[in-house]
């Protein structure tokens, strides 16, 4: 039998500071019931009274030293085995406060923090074979019975040593086990913290995304007609109502989705929060279509279109959102931009477009509307590009892959080869910082 191979991890009980009350009345017990025994029966051979006393005086030891046998068990086995040997150099080979020897090799198996329990196994076998060796030779009736003493006090001793032993071994297993079970239980407990923290974060970056769209395109529609209007007002009331119906339109709809998704983070609101859809790549042209009396835009469609994913949908529709409101806010007067939207097998392609500043627009460079942009796509495993193009203008693409299909990498003519574009094809330059504010 050998100790398990993680035998040096502690036991909770195991290197305590202090002995605990359990083992210093385990002591007293045995101490009380063992120690005094050899006075009771006279010691082996009628020892003399000094032999006698100094004998039992070294099996209270043995005894007291149990009151550390889970603080320092290694200690208290040495002080055993000393106190045995020291009874046994005295000629009382055998006397009940050896009961410490069984209580001291359990205790430095199952509590010792390093190390291995053989070796004291071992000393206790050693010992069992002195104690049979010495009756065997203090036996005078004859040669047959001597070894067959000899042979009975070996056998009892080494079977209560490796009894012993075993108990000790079945604690630090039960003990292992358990601590492994612990310590699984807490590295589940924290990953499932970290995932949760992750959750957490993603939750919160989707939701300051979806929050960033829906501020910045209302305002930049409510600032684009609010312009149009003061200008208009003088020559023409019925253009500056028209753009105040705007404004308090496109007010109305980002104020509501502003409070469903607040709704949704309070938690006593989340129950009885207003569910709406999330807008789709059909709603593009919807989109298109109220972006007319502030931006004059048009929808080209190219290919069949299909049904997609509602997370592939909604990208598509916030990226041209964005693209759209960026090109309100830095286009310049009298933009005028291409909405494109080509399915192809295997992907699907949204080119947004102007005429206005292009590189020459400024920033302050604390937008994230590119940033955002680009992040949605990366979600889905597309890609995108932003950046001026070289005739002048702007020009956002993005191809997002359709489930099944894989995406390409961004052609370099910036205009699906399967159509004309509406616009003579550029070489887009380098993309810039993001230009939203």
């Amino acid at each position: 039998m050998t100790a398990p191979p993680t035998e040096h991890a502690p036991p909770p009980d195991g290197g305590a500071p202090q002995p605990s009350a359990g083992d210093i009345w385990l002591a007293i017990a045995l101490a009380a019931s063992f120690g005094l025994l050899p006075i009771a029966y006279g010691g082996i051979a009628m020892a003399g009274g000094l032999v006698l006393a100094l004998a039992t005086l070294f099996g209270m030891v043995q005894l007291v030293a149990l009151i550390w046998r889970r603080s320092h068990p290694q200690r208290t086995a040495i002080v055993v085995a000393a106190g045995a040997v020291a009874h046994f150099a005295l000629g009382q080979f055998l006397q009940p406060s050896d009961v410490a020897v069984l209580v001291a090799l359990y205790s430095v198996t199952a509590f010792r923090r390093s190390g291995k329990s053989r070796t004291w196994v071992l000393v206790a076998t050693a010992g069992a074979v002195m104690v049979g060796a010495a009756f065997a030779l203090t036996d005078w009736v004859g040669v047959g019975p001597a070894i067959a003493t000899g042979l009975f006090f070996f056998t009892g001793c080494a079977a209560l040593a490796l009894t012993a032993w075993a108990l000790g071994l079945m604690r630090r297993a039960r003990y292992l086990q358990q601590e492994s079970l612990a310590e699984r239980a807490a590295r589940l407990e924290r990953e499932r913290d970290q995932l949760a923290q992750i959750a957490t974060q993603a939750e919160r970056t989707r939701i300051a995304r979806e929050m960033h769209d829906i501020v910045a395109h209302s305002l930049s529609v409510v600032i684009a007609q609010a312009d149009g209007g003061r200008y208009a007002a003088k020559s023409s009331p019925e253009a500056a109502e028209r753009a105040l119906l705007t404004i308090s339109e496109t007010g109305r709809a980002a104020l509501a989705d502003m409070r469903r998704i607040l709704g949704v983070l309070r938690t006593d609101a989340a129950d009885s929060a207003e569910l709406v859809p999330q807008p789709a790549d059909t709603d593009v042209a919807a989109l298109v279509a109220s972006m007319k009396s502030t931006l004059p835009v048009s929808l080209i469609e190219m290919g069949t279109p299909r049904p997609l994913p509602p997370g592939t949908g909604a990208t598509i529709y916030r990226i041209a959102q964005e693209s759209l409101t960026n090109i309100l806010k830095h286009g310049g007067p009298d933009v005028k931009a291409t909405v494109l939207m080509h399915w192809a097998p295997q992907h699907v392609v949204l080119q947004v477009d102007d005429d206005g500043r292009g590189a020459a627009a400024t920033s302050d460079g604390a937008g994230h509307g590119v940033l955002g942009m680009r992040e949605r796509a990366a979600m889905l495993g597309g890609t995108l590009s932003a950046g001026p193009r070289a005739g002048g203008g702007y020009r956002v693409r993005a191809e997002i892959p359709v489930p099944g299909g894989q995406a390409r990498p961004p052609d370099p003519g910036g205009w699906p080869p399967s159509g004309p574009p509406p616009a003579p094809p550029t070489t887009p330059a380098p993309p810039i910082e993001d230009r939203t504010p």
